[in-house]
């Protein structure tokens, strides 16, 4: 019975590891307005009649794949990012983050965020106004061509201004912070004798279906907090939803939240006025081929600017990495709730954001996030000390007791029964729990999967070294077995992640059959070799895991195994006669 249990323990494990492996693949006409309710203003995908796809009502502008490459811009010169805003349509739709790269190669190009329109990946930020039906003031929309002055830095804002003609006057400040928070206040000056109500609206647009990761544990597409609830729609799901309701994925009224887009490690997100109610909604629609993709928030009430008057309205719109200690900060100073749970931290948040924040912090205090793994490794096996040890103690206990149970198994091989109340004695007189076995793996799998989650999702742990070859902890080990460490100039991964095995994998392979041979040996031939595979079974399937991992795995292997050891050496068996307690 104890056997059965242990093994079923670690058959879980296996089928959990097989499971990850099964669901995470290897890294590889104009549309009508939605439907109004009393009081909705028109929703910002098509303002002045336009469609999600912003093709114009005017013979002078362009669609999406004819739009001019060289239009008027306006600089951004941040702290941590750098591009453009395009005058044509006012548009933040070039950007690059100064801290990061493609590779970890130190002269890979830097990540870009957003893309005009004119290159193969439209993606950006634009802000606008809308009106009720029958106003017939003229507003710009995205081929409005504005003037602008100033650049953009966490100091100096710009301003884009466009006048109609008609006696309204637009203008849009657009301010920058030390990282990745932008702020776009516009702004209306009536001068037409009459009192003017417009609707302001603020929208992302991602003119094609980007490269995901394609892991189930991993959410990419739409996602924001809406009414206190974290709303999230994949790419597939906005595709299938936007085509049974005319291009609308999602529309709901909220108060406050925030909506954008979520890659792996980059965020873009509108953050309206947090006491303010909007109309937000997630859009698709199919147009020359291609997904086009929106999120947007639309004032629920008119901002009303009086004759002779001026009137505002302001929106952030967060363009970055998803750093969580700057998550947090704008979590707290602007009251953006949740905006931290833009990192996929899982069902089991509780755990896995507390684990970030341990290695985190171990890492500012050891300058290397492999280092902060291993200490942090052993802090949690220090905290679970006494209930391994029992378990470890009983596990030694277990093995001097085979040759005893052997005889057993022998003495009773006919009588089932009196075998079952032979063993359950000797386990009393000998202090032995036969399920304790099961503990250290049961202990093990959601400090696994935590860590996991933190390593695979947090981009601090992204291009993140550790020693040696190691540049990247959250990247396989590079090395290969299979091409004798680089010594033949050809990859086997290509053909399957089967035929890549680095060096880590080999060493934690090595120490966990340390470590089981230190176990009491199945007593079952067809368990037994069942578990003198695991070792070979594990080294495989972790291969394919962020390095990372595998040192975690590795170095709590050895601590085991010390641990081991060390209770063999103090563990006797009860002396015939001896009290018992």
């Amino acid at each position: 019975m104890d056997q059965k249990r242990l093994f079923l323990a670690i058959a879980i494990s296996v089928m959990i590891l097989l499971g990850f492996q099964l669901i995470m693949p290897a890294p590889k006409p104009v549309l009508p307005p939605p439907a109004q309710t009393a009081g909705t203003p028109a929703a910002p995908a098509a303002p002045q009649g336009q469609s999600l796809t912003a093709t114009p009502a005017g013979p002078a502008a362009a669609t999406a794949t004819t739009v001019p490459r060289e239009v008027p811009r306006l600089q951004i010169d941040g702290a941590r990012v750098q591009g453009s805003i395009s005058l044509l349509g006012a548009r933040i739709d070039d950007l690059v983050l100064k801290g990061y790269r493609t590779s970890v190669a130190p002269a890979a190009p830097l990540v870009r965020l957003l893309e005009p329109r004119s290159e193969k990946d439209p993606y950006y930020i634009q802000v606008g106004w809308s009106a009720d039906p029958g106003t017939t003031a003229k507003l710009p929309d995205s081929d409005t061509l504005w003037t602008g002055t100033g650049t953009v830095t966490p100091t100096t804002p710009a301003i884009l201004t466009w006048n109609n003609g008609e006696g309204l006057t637009f203008e849009i400040e657009v301010g920058l912070d030390a990282d990745y928070m932008f702020t776009l206040t516009q702004r209306v000056q009536n001068a037409t004798g009459a009192p003017v109500a417009l609707h302001p609206w603020a929208r992302i647009r991602r003119d094609t279906k980007p490269h995901t990761e394609g892991y189930y544990i991993l959410h990419e597409g739409m996602l924001g907090i809406l009414d206190s609830r974290l709303k999230e729609v994949s790419y597939d799901t906005a595709k299938s939803d936007g085509e049974k309701k005319a291009g609308v994925a999602l529309e709901q009224t909220s108060t406050g939240g925030w909506l954008g887009f979520t890659d792996k490690y980059w965020l873009t997100a509108i953050i309206p006025d947090q006491k303010a109610a909007n109309l937000a909604a997630v859009r698709h629609v199919k147009e020359a081929g291609a997904d086009r993709f929106q999120v947007d928030f639309v004032s629920k009430d008119a901002v009303a600017t009086p004759a002779g008057g001026t009137a505002s309205a302001t929106w952030r719109a967060f363009a970055g990495a998803k750093e969580v200690h700057i998550l947090d900060r704008y979590e707290d100073t602007l009251g953006v709730k949740w905006f931290s749970y833009a990192v996929d931290w899982g069902w089991f948040f509780y755990i896995t954001k507390p684990f970030f924040y341990s290695i985190d912090w171990l890492f500012q205090m050891t300058g290397n996030f492999g280092v902060a793994i291993l200490v942090f490794t052993l802090i949690v096996k220090l905290a679970f000390f006494p209930l391994a040890n029992k378990s470890y103690r009983s596990m030694s206990k277990m093995k001097l007791l085979a040759p005893k149970m052997t005889a057993l198994r022998e003495q009773y091989k006919e009588e089932p029964q009196k075998l079952q109340q032979a063993m359950m004695e000797m386990y009393k007189t000998e202090k032995v729990n036969p399920a304790s076995g099961c503990l250290p793996i049961i202990i093990q799998i959601p400090v696994f999967f935590a860590l996991y989650k933190v390593i695979f999702t947090t981009i601090e742990m992204r291009h993140a070294p550790f020693f040696g070859w190691i540049k990247d902890l959250s990247a396989i080990d590079p090395t290969n077995i299979f091409n004798l460490f680089g010594l033949l100039p050809f990859d086997p991964g290509q053909y399957s992640h089967f035929l890549h095995l680095g060096v880590w994998p080999l060493v934690m392979g090595v120490t966990m059959w340390a470590q089981m041979k230190l176990n009491p040996a199945p007593p079952d031939p067809v368990q037994a070799k069942i578990f003198a595979w695991m070792p070979v079974l594990f080294t495989f399937m972790l291969a394919s895991f962020p390095a990372g991992l595998v040192i975690y795995w590795t170095w709590n292997n050895l601590l085991t195994i010390g641990q081991q050891w060390l209770i063999m050496r103090q563990t006797t068996l009860e002396k015939p006669g001896a009290a018992r307690a």
